[in-house]
């Protein structure tokens, strides 16, 4: 069991309570006194990383071991799901030893929980290694398509018993062959498929019909698989993967997480003092680019934030926080190549316009981005967190520049990728108040 506590306003409160292989849920409003953040902030480990570096070594003939690691729901929910197939795990703190898959079960249900990138690399694994599956999941994960799989996987060996929600459930053995898989759905489909096709006899080919988009994510995927022994050879638009390959185990130590770190820099970047620890400088995460836009638009000048007009196709994670960056440069920002966050945790580009609209933004969605004009401060107020991580941590940040308060509904969806967030926030001299806990 990881407990997470922390003492506000003179009481202690339960920001998260996380059980390994469950989850309970707090609901749980917040109210944010405008204060500026100074201090230093370890960053939580990569997520991304974190999810991929668990599924190579369960996939290992053997033991791993992984430092570093920041538990999570969506980690958890990986955990539980490499469980079901058969790894074993040892956890000692932020220390994992992974026990490789030895032995397979006939069935396994697999809880996904909000995780869309447990669901999406976890059905080709399990097809891969024929065990009969199935899949739930809750929020808005059983809306996420998975189209893609259900059209290619379907041509080899696998049978979906699929009525586009959740649960559904797959059997059969995936067989090698060719897969064509659009770029501009989710890279995940591509993360999924490279994990699962070098552990078949025959020698497969991924195809892209449409450009890659969020490309760093696959590449970090992989370096993590080159890391764990397998080879992928990467020709344009084509990925191509040799069969009968074997997971090595490794013993690692997780990098920080740049996609948590920018919402740090931001708050650096509209007046706030925070030293950001526990990040790797030749990071392959895509996130990294928060740095690159910081200094583009001049952060650490004396003339204010330039405007900024920015290509999220790689970047989907960092919208809601550049949202708030917007707010505060020197004329109208943009945002597009972002269609794809209408299917994430909320419809992103909706939720967050709305939100910072509720507290005196002026931001409006567009098909596939937003319009940002800049405000002298925000206003205050109540606001909805759609139920989406990124969007109270956003909201966190944006408070820093408020006038009033703003009270976060249901903010414990920190606890979906980065649960010590409150926790941190109020060691940087930050003031959250639990206002509500059911």
């Amino acid at each position: 069991m990881r407990f997470t506590s922390l003492f506000v306003a003179g009481k202690q409160a339960c920001l998260c309570l996380i059980v390994y292989g469950k989850e309970r849920n707090v609901d749980m409003d917040i109210k944010i006194t405008p204060q500026k953040l100074t201090g230093k902030v370890s960053i939580p480990s990569s997520k991304s990383i974190t999810h991929r570096a668990l599924i190579c070594a369960a996939l290992a003939k053997g033991n791993s071991v992984l430092n570093g690691i920041s538990f999570s729901d969506d980690i958890n929910a990986t955990v539980s799901a490499l469980e079901q197939l058969g790894a074993k795990f040892e956890i000692d703190t932020n220390k994992i030893t992974v026990h490789g898959i030895t032995q397979l079960p006939k069935t396994a249900e697999i809880d996904c929980l909000e995780s869309g990138s447990t669901l999406r690399f976890l059905i080709p694994i399990a097809a891969a290694l024929g065990v009969n599956s199935t899949f739930i999941g809750k929020g808005r994960l059983p809306e996420r398509p998975i189209t893609s799989y259900i059209r290619e996987l379907s041509k080899k060996g696998i049978i979906f018993n699929y009525n586009n929600t959740m649960p559904f459930a797959i059997n059969g053995r995936l067989q090698s062959g060719i897969f064509h898989i659009e770029g501009d759905v989710s890279s995940q489909f591509i993360t999924g498929l490279l994990f699962a096709l070098p552990i078949l006899e025959g020698d497969s080919k991924i195809i892209l019909t449409s450009p890659l988009e969020s490309k760093p994510y696959v590449d970090m995927t992989i370096d993590c698989l080159k890391n764990f022994g397998i080879e992928i050879n990467e020709i344009e638009n084509v990925y191509l993967v040799k069969g009968n390959q074997k997971y090595l185990p490794q013993n690692l130590t997780i990098e920080g997480d740049y996609s948590q770190a920018a919402f740090f820099f931001v708050a650096n970047a509209i007046g706030n003092n925070v030293q950001i620890d526990n990040l790797f400088q030749k990071s392959l995460q895509g996130d990294k680019k928060i740095i690159e836009i910081l200094n583009e638009i001049g952060y650490n000048n004396n003339n204010g934030l330039d405007c900024f007009s920015i290509n999220a196709t790689d970047i989907p994670d960092l919208v809601p926080i550049l949202a708030v960056l917007g707010c505060f440069c020197n004329g109208t920002s943009k945002i597009y190549g972002a269609g794809r966050l209408k299917i994430k945790e909320s419809d992103r580009l909706i939720a967050i316009s709305s939100v910072l609209n509720t507290i005196g933004g002026k931001v409006t969605p567009t098909d596939d981005g937003l319009i940002i004009k800049p405000i002298t401060e925000f206003s205050g107020g109540i606001t909805n967190s759609f139920g989406d991580h990124r969007i109270v941590m956003s909201l966190a940040i944006a408070a820093t520049r408020s006038t009033k308060p703003i009270i976060i509904q249901n903010a414990d969806a920190v606890n979906k990728s980065y649960p010590s967030f409150f926790e941190d926030y109020i060691n940087l001299g930050g003031i959250a108040d639990v206002i509500n806990m059911e």
